[in-house]
């Protein structure tokens, strides 16, 4: 929908994967300059990380506070632990003005080198029953009524203003996100496939989980092009990195808006640079929002005195692996909830007034027990044991989920939690203020539940399928309901908009 105030947008008429000059890092052991993705990183993590290597890409997607930028020939000290005080009175603008920094002392000493010519990455990860690879781009930025691109989940505003603080300031993509795609073994995944077991690569890592990452590229125009034909008319999911593939959408915005031609501009002249031009006719196109806007608001009803077509820019692409989950399916795992100062007594008290409560003395028969249990179903556990939620209550469940959501979606269990065990249950909001999250490991989650005085509760993954339908339905999933594997690891390959 086009914003008051600003021009329409550039929106690609098909899956596109644009490729680009990726920055990569010159080091010997590029597995120790590499991390998992930034909300995955706890304080310990950082800690770990920063041991590993001085220029460990963690400086750069999570600066703990100013003043902290290394160069090779001089490496700045392992930053001090930041206190809790410290990290809520450093703001967004004076931690990300010092990635900033540091991304361009970086760069300008050698420790980061961009290549020479554009390409589409070919990224393998493999290590014991593992095996996943794809391609990293720069994906064209469609909008979620376009049905190209298909969010299933919701996405809060403070991940999306941090990641935004980020990006505009580094105007950089530093990790990708990670989107799947029936890819029916076409042209692209063969092409995928073909490389990854014929070429030699670019970069080898080992990493402290155990997995093998390795990185290809691909620069011949004619194999682009032909994996961009495979890829146009198909539809992507966002398996993971919402909240950033939001504020790709949100910095195209801003971005346009700071860099639109005024209307008595000069006429351009041949030494002003012209903007980048995508490598393949098929890759964007300058085109109104889908979405309905006012009457008459179509490109071809437009008049030759409308406001100019939007010139394409590096903000109009974000960077993205993109993998054939025909191919390679994905490992689907859940994210488990963690209610800080909500005894675990208390929490299964309330329970009882809606569910069935069945108790353990030991975490291992209660999550052998939620294995089997039928959905929807949650296992309550913290410092006294764990207990089992069955069969709630149909009549308080019924009138607890939303009307104007599918069945589908209202059967989900991370629906039931968000819409009938927080709020009517306990009397709170599933937001990232009341509820901390924790992804798969379920003794983690015990242990900060019994750290803060609280309850962890514990989910099975949802299904691959009902994610699949409940986003070809136009639907989200709630927040943090899915967490599918394994995801990029940050640091193999960068993209800056000033390179891109």
């Amino acid at each position: 929908m086009p914003v008051m105030g600003t021009p329409e947008l550039p929106l690609p008429d098909g899956l596109v994967l644009r490729p680009f000059r990726g920055v990569r890092f010159t080091v010997e052991d590029p597995a120790k300059v590499t991390s998992p993705p930034y909300d995955l990183i706890s304080d310990a993590d950082v800690d770990a990380l920063l041991d590993s290597h001085p220029n460990n890409v963690v400086r750069l997607i999570l600066p703990r506070s100013p003043r902290l930028t290394a160069s090779a020939e001089h490496p700045a000290p392992r930053p001090p632990r930041a206190s809790r005080v410290e990290a809520v009175e450093a703001t967004p603008e004076d931690r990300y003005t010092e990635a900033r920094d540091t991304l361009r002392a970086w760069l300008d000493s050698g420790v980061l080198v961009p290549d020479e010519v554009p390409a589409l990455y070919v990224y393998e990860q493999s290590g014991p029953g593992i095996l996943q690879r794809g391609l990293i781009g720069d994906v064209g930025l469609a909008d979620p009524g376009q049905r190209i691109i298909l969010p299933h989940e919701d996405v809060m505003p403070g991940p999306i203003a941090d990641r935004l603080a980020l990006m505009s300031t580094t105007q950089a993509n530093l990790e990708p996100i990670f989107l799947l795609y029936d890819g029916d073994h076409g042209t692209a995944s063969a092409m995928v496939d073909e490389v990854a077991l014929k070429r030699r690569p670019l970069v080898t890592a080992h990493t402290e989980d155990g997995l093998t990452h390795r990185l290809w590229a691909i620069t011949d125009p004619s194999e682009i092009d032909a994996i961009n034909a495979d890829l146009h008319s198909r539809q992507a999911l966002i398996a993971d990195g919402h909240h950033r593939y939001a504020t790709y959408r949100v910095l195209q915005r801003q971005e346009h808006a700071t860099h639109r031609p005024q209307a008595e501009e000069p006429t351009r002249t041949d030494a002003t640079p012209e903007p980048e031009a995508p490598p393949s006719s098929q890759q964007i196109t300058p085109q109104t929002d889908p979405s309905p806007a006012s009457a008459g608001d179509h490109v071809g009803d437009r008049p030759s005195s409308a406001v100019a077509e939007p010139e394409v820019g590096p903000w109009d692409f974000g960077l993205a692996l993109l993998v054939d989950s025909s191919a390679y399916p994905p490992n689907l795992q859940a994210i488990h909830r963690v209610i800080p100062g909500l005894p675990l007594s208390e929490a299964t008290a309330r329970a009882k007034g809606g569910w069935r409560v069945q108790d353990f003395d030991d975490l291992t028969q209660g999550l052998a027990a939620l294995a089997e249990a039928p959905e929807p179903a949650f296992l309550l556990a913290g410092e006294d044991g764990s207990h089992l939620l069955t069969h709630p209550d149909p009549v308080q469940l019924a009138r607890a989920m939303p009307p104007d959501h599918s069945n589908r979606w209202n059967s989900l269990n991370t629906s039931v939690l968000t819409e009938f065990v927080l709020p009517k249950v306990w009397g709170m909001r599933d937001d990232d203020q009341a509820v901390r999250v924790v992804h798969h490991d379920t003794e983690a989650a015990v242990r900060l539940a019994v750290r803060t005085g609280g309850t962890a509760v514990l989910l099975k993954p949802l299904a691959v399928d009902d994610v699949l339908a409940v986003a070809a339905g136009g639907e989200r999933v709630p927040r943090k309901s899915t967490s599918f594997g394994p995801k990029p690891r940050t640091g193999l390959v960068l993209r800056t908009f000033a390179i891109d």
